[in-house]
């Protein structure tokens, strides 16, 4: 069977033996909202749990609206207009609203990439800025919060009268789910709290993962950090697998999120009978496979349904290579993964080791072949991969090792999907 995987912008397709093949996983047919502006006026004036975002902003001086970074493809050229007309008529002055990235410690989003993310009217005319996590001056420390982690958090955000996030809903490889208080925190913080939410004390807790917030600490402590620093309003949306937005869920920041989130996992949602020999994922294409830091989320994505001492195959371009160079050092000094382990088991958080301790999840559950144009065999050792140039010969070893009658699951979208095993 011939499948399409998502891989980089023009994607990858493949062929599969019929006779391995168990299922192609995917999300679940949704309508997408034909009108989903109109959809979105109707919410500002009609919102979940709270006041319409007019009379919210009355009486304020400024607003910031915070948007996700390049890694993560919301239609803000779609939301943002509509946003920023219904702050303008509530009375805050244009030159008064900051238009803030929440790029965690990811890269700062500027030029044609800045207009691509945002459209060039609201590039043209409003105040736009990146968070920089590595400037402690640009953050101001609000306290401590559960497990005693400090809160530093970006000023311009909380100077605002009137703060609002966008964004869309995901499962998430830690957090459960993307969307919600996730713009805050990491997205605003600063890299002193991005480090110790991202600690070995809460991630190697099993209930920090896709698709659940039930006791998941990371969750709980980020809706702390939230309610820290003040959160009005938020504006997000689920899309299906051409990135068409099928859902718009506004207001309350708590409530609005979790409505979302149940209509999310619906969706997403997609199951095989038994653990497979043999998980084909992806990053979900551009622009989240630009990186093998970001690529990372495929594997998370594959690991319920693979079985122990199975295998995992990623397709993900990497066409910007390993990550960040805090990332890249990180895997460069990688001897193998025993070692990884116990080394940020018992020493302070470096910046970026949670991507590689959630590989080193599904590296200790099953081989990980990785296909990719973007990395070399060189960076095998540090990434726990086995790297192949072509999906084919990938395959093909896997095959090998399993046998001619080894069971196959393909997931073309990779972490848009939720997937898990019947009985779960």
């Amino acid at each position: 069977m011939k499948v399409r995987l998502a891989y980089g912008k023009s994607g990858l397709e493949v062929e599969i033996p019929d006779r391995n093949l168990v299922k192609v996983l995917t999300m679940q047919q949704t309508p997408r909202l034909s009108a989903p502006q109109t959809e979105l006026q109707r919410l500002l004036q009609f919102p979940i749990a709270t006041l319409p975002l007019r009379e919210l902003a009355q009486k304020r001086r400024s607003a910031c609206v915070v948007v996700s970074d390049i890694t993560r493809p919301v239609p803000n050229c779609l939301l943002l207009p509509v946003i920023l007309e219904e702050l303008e008529a509530s009375g805050i002055l244009r030159n008064r609203i900051t238009i803030l990235i929440a790029t965690g410690l990811h890269r700062p989003n500027e030029g044609e990439e800045l207009i691509g993310m945002l459209g060039k009217e609201i590039v043209r005319n409003y105040r736009i800025v990146n968070h920089h996590a590595r400037e402690d001056q640009e953050q101001t420390y609000l306290g401590e919060v559960s497990q005693g982690i400090p809160v530093y958090l970006d000023s311009i955000y909380l100077e605002s009268d009137l703060k609002i996030t966008t964004g869309f809903i995901e499962p998430h490889l830690m957090a459960g789910f993307s969307g919600g208080r996730k713009l805050i925190a990491p997205g605003i913080c600063g890299q002193e709290t991005i480090k110790e939410l991202h600690s070995p004390k809460i991630l190697e807790d099993p209930r920090c993962r896709e698709g659940n917030l039930e006791g998941n600490l990371l969750h709980e402590i980020m809706l702390e950090i939230a309610e820290l620093a003040g959160h009005d309003f938020i504006v997000n949306v689920s899309l299906d697998e051409k990135r068409q937005i099928t859902g718009v869920f506004a207001g309350d920041p708590v409530e609005a999120h979790l409505q979302g989130v149940e209509f999310v996992r619906q969706h997403v949602r997609d199951t095989v009978p038994k653990p497979v020999d043999i998980v084909v994922t992806t990053s979900a294409g551009y622009p989240l496979d630009l990186t093998f830091y970001q690529a990372i989320k495929g594997l998370t994505a594959a690991i319920p349904i693979a079985k122990p001492g199975g295998t995992i195959i990623l397709a993900a371009a990497c066409e910007e290579g390993l990550g960040g160079p805090e990332f890249t050092q990180l895997v460069h000094k990688i001897t193998d993964l025993d070692e990884f382990m116990e080394r940020i088991l018992h020493k302070p958080v470096e910046i970026d080791q949670w991507q590689m301790e959630e590989c080193a999840k599904v590296a200790r559950k099953a081989d990980i072949f990785l296909v990719t144009q973007g990395l070399s065999k060189a960076d095998e050792r540090g990434t726990f991969t086995r790297i192949f140039p072509d999906f084919d010969q990938a395959l093909q070893a896997a095959l090998t090792k399993h046998g001619s009658s080894a069971t196959i699951a393909v997931i073309p979208q990779g972490p848009y999907v939720l997937a898990e095993v019947e009985s779960d």
